[in-house]
């Protein structure tokens, strides 16, 4: 690595003006051919792929802000900020990108160039400086009309913020308020409130370190207290003074983390609370206050991070017996607000971060927490948990099948998280829901693969997840599955549910929706448990519900079982008959035309198309009758057809043989035939067909089987008979075989199955039965491309 490279995070402003992390490399400025400029380069050092390649535009203003930040604008409303590891490293780039603009490093922003218009409209403006009126009481409109007039311009707002920086003008207008308080100068204080609000919109980060410092942060927040627009003060700093408490669950020793800590919560209530909503045009304005803040956060959690002192207290508190209520309550709140500012964090330190709280041991103290039986300490806990898992599942998949090894199934982390679950007290089962989710991830085999695949070789990366989903998945089914179907096998054990209430009926959907997707996913032991269990019986009780949703629920999980076509489950069904509670369910609803009709009858659907030959019989041997006078849809009568060409293939295996000949060998006709043959089969409607039904005018198909194949046995008789006679016995059988095609075509020749691609087939055929047909002893052979077929002469 060269001096010219340092190492940076490179950060893009998103829509709703949060900083998104874009990896971490290293920068260098060089000239780049391509862009015919000098140009910042980012590579990553993971892999060394170019992050970031933007070019040093004379006509763009770049910001170094505290010391480490380098912010610019690429294009309209596209933010890019660059945060060095060490200082060193921004002064080299800033001197850079100072050096190309031809500008004076000392300055903390480069000027921005305007239009021609904007020179002669602020023709007096071409002096160096801007100069500020006297800092006075009798001067204070004056001052706030400058700011005012200043704030459209970007050279204008450049130079007012330099005269605001350089003639230390801030502190003197908070002297200034401190009077007008004292005097109740109601008219300075709104001129003050004005001048303060569009100093925030100069959105300059050398402006905020003073405003924001220790002395003058308060008096800022007081100066936005008297907005001239409201007929009474705020109390933003009674609020901040009296009602917000700083709590200092753990002792903190570093006097600066402290001082940051404060500052932030403050900005942050500027920004949340005491700035007005800024418009269309302020909010870009307001850029580098979001900056400040997220910044902040960022070197908070990683001086936290560093205090190893302090998390050894923190965690050792949190498990510790003696720890009261009151105080673990606030570690709590405390670990969860931690845990949120590690968002903000890049990838690399987020895993650095959380493997330092699975080291002093983050998953026994939740254990210990979700034991509680205070409601906010336990959603604080399983707040921190879903970070947990959203971070790292397999973390926590590893934890709890250690666990198992040496605590009871009642005190596993998984059975408690299934437990508060269960027990939501939440009408609308908020929590429940929260939890589901989690388990959901926990309970995925896909995310096994991901999480391991971010640092091994793919051969080590199947193995470990082969392992980790046969070891976790066999754990969950042992240990855990009995206590989440716990509230579904106690309330079906009747025909109908025993409780119907809709928190019960809620709860009820959660638990069938995850056995849904265990379904879908876990295959094997899922299969075991719910024959073991008769789970799907359990479930179908539930399409008695008054509850529309939990009868759908049941039936998706039905739908989705024999959706697999896995002939385990199909015998299962069959053996219990548990198509009866479907059926019931379908004639209870009667003529409704809604979810459950639809769902029901899509069911049925489902195994007429694909065929399922067992279902199908089962079906119609034992629930036709109930299903026979359903006519506004074809699924039932479909289903018998389905079942009647089954039993007729098994009754007649001989003709069954037979017609497959007949679909698969086609025998040559004459043109006039084909083209009538052809025009008969387009014409047909698509729909109305089976698959490899005849195409039989309804008279016909009233016709036995001996009627349809006493002219084709003629037919190939008088073939074989007509095979290798000479030309004129040859046209006489040709003549024969036209009477015959003639009488055939009374019982419809597109019994044969014509196919849609005929006429070229045919054309390709009439050569074959011209030239491939040989006479073989006492067999006459066809040969075709692919293979040749035998008849035996009678």
């Amino acid at each position: 690595m060269t001096d010219t490279r340092r190492r940076v995070k490179v950060y893009t402003l998103n829509e709703d003006r949060q900083w998104d992390d874009r990896g971490t490399g290293h920068v260098s400025s060089a000239y780049v051919e391509r862009l015919k400029g000098m140009s910042l380069l980012v590579r990553a050092e993971s892999d060394g792929s170019l992050l970031l390649e933007s070019k040093i535009n004379p006509n763009t203003a770049y910001q170094k802000q505290q010391d480490t930040l380098i912010v610019w604008s690429e294009a309209e409303n596209y933010d890019l900020a660059l945060s060095f590891q060490e200082k060193a490293g921004c002064d080299e780039i800033w001197e850079k990108i100072c050096q190309v603009q031809g500008k004076d490093p000392s300055v903390d922003i480069t000027q921005e160039l305007i239009d021609e218009s904007e020179e002669e409209r602020f023709d007096d403006m071409s002096s160096p400086g801007l100069e500020l009126p006297p800092c006075e009481l009798s001067r204070l409109e004056e001052v706030a009309e400058l700011v005012a007039s200043s704030l459209p311009s970007p050279l204008r707002r450049e130079k007012l913020a330099l005269a605001l920086e350089n003639e230390g003008y801030i502190r003197k207008l908070l002297e200034l308020f401190r009077v007008c308080e004292d005097l109740e100068n109601r008219e300075g204080l709104h001129h003050l409130y004005d001048i303060i609000k569009g100093i925030f919109l100069l959105n300059r980060t050398a402006l905020f370190e003073v405003m924001f410092s220790e002395e003058c942060i308060m008096d800022v927040i007081g100066c936005l207290e008297f907005d001239p627009s409201l007929p009474q003060p705020r109390r933003h700093r009674e609020f901040l003074t009296t009602t917000a408490r700083f709590k200092e669950v753990i002792p903190i020793s570093d006097p600066e983390l402290r001082q940051k800590i404060h500052q932030t919560y403050r900005v942050q209530y500027i920004q949340d609370m005491v700035l007005p909503t800024p418009s269309v045009f302020e909010e870009n304005m307001l850029s580098t206050l979001h900056s400040f803040i997220f910044f902040n956060k960022v070197e908070i959690v990683g001086m936290l991070q560093d205090d190893e002192k302090f998390l050894t207290e923190l965690f050792a508190q949190l498990t510790d017996e003696a720890t009261d209520d009151d105080k673990r309550h606030e570690l709590v709140n405390f670990l969860k607000e931690f845990c949120a500012f590690s968002q903000t964090l890049q990838p690399q330190n987020r895993d650095a971060f959380f493997k330092t709280l699975s080291n002093m041991g983050i998953l026994p103290a939740l254990e210990v927490i979700l034991g509680m039986d205070d409601v906010q300490v336990r959603g604080a806990a399983t707040d921190i948990f879903s970070y947990l898992v959203e971070y790292n599942p397999s973390m926590v998949r590893e934890f709890v099948m250690q666990e198992s090894q040496q605590n009871d199934d009642d005190i596993l982390l998984i059975n408690l998280i299934i437990e508060h679950m269960i027990c939501d007290t939440d009408p609308e089962l908020g929590g429940a829901v929260q939890l589901m989710g989690l388990l959901r991830t926990l309970v995925d085999p896909e995310n096994m693969l991901a999480t391991a695949n971010q640092n091994m070789l793919l051969s080590l990366i199947i193995s470990l997840q082969k392992t980790e989903k046969t070891e976790f998945l066999s754990f969950f089914y042992k240990h855990c599955m009995h206590v989440l179907s716990a509230p579904l096998l106690a309330n079906t054990t009747e025909e109908k549910p025993s409780k119907d209430d809709f928190q019960t009926c809620q709860l009820l959907a959660l638990i069938v929706e995850l056995l849904t997707f265990c379904v879908e996913h876990h295959t094997y032991h899922i299969k075991n448990y719910i024959i073991n269990k008769d789970i799907l019986r359990r479930v179908l009780v539930l399409t008695a519900s008054q509850h529309a949703f939990l009868a759908l629920c049941a039936l998706r999980f039905m739908r989705k079982i024999i959706g697999l076509k896995d002939e385990f489950y199909n015998r299962y069904i069959m053996r219990n008959f548990l198509f009866e509670p479907v059926v019931k369910a379908f004639l209870n609803n009667g003529s409704r035309y809604n979810l459950i009709n639809s769902a029901i009858i899509e069911m049925f659907e489902y195994v007429r198309v694909e065929d399922v030959k067992s279902l199908t019989a089962h079906i119609i041997e034992n629930y036709w009758k109930a299903l026979e006078d359903v006519d506004y849809v074809q699924t039932f009568k479909g289903l018998k057809l389905r079942y009647e060409q089954q039993r007729e293939r098994q009754d007649n295996p001989k003709l069954d043989s037979m017609r497959s000949i007949l679909r698969n060998h086609r025998f040559r006709r004459d043109a006039r035939t084909l083209e009538d043959e052809e025009e008969m089969w387009f014409n047909t409607d698509e729909e109305d067909l089976e698959d490899g039904e005849a195409v039989v005018p309804p008279s016909d198909k009233m016709k036995s089987d001996e009627d349809l194949m006493d002219p084709i046995s003629k037919f190939m008789e008088r073939k074989k008979r007509v095979q290798g006679a000479p030309c004129e016995e040859r046209r006489k059988g040709e003549q024969e075989r036209e009477k015959i095609r003639s009488q055939s075509e009374k019982v419809n020749v597109s019994t044969w199955s014509l196919s849609k691609c005929q006429s070229a087939r045919h054309r390709e055929r009439e050569t074959r039965e011209t030239d491939g047909e040989i006479e073989d002893g006492d067999k006459t052979v066809v040969w075709t491309k692919n293979h040749k077929k035998g008849f035996n002469k009678k």
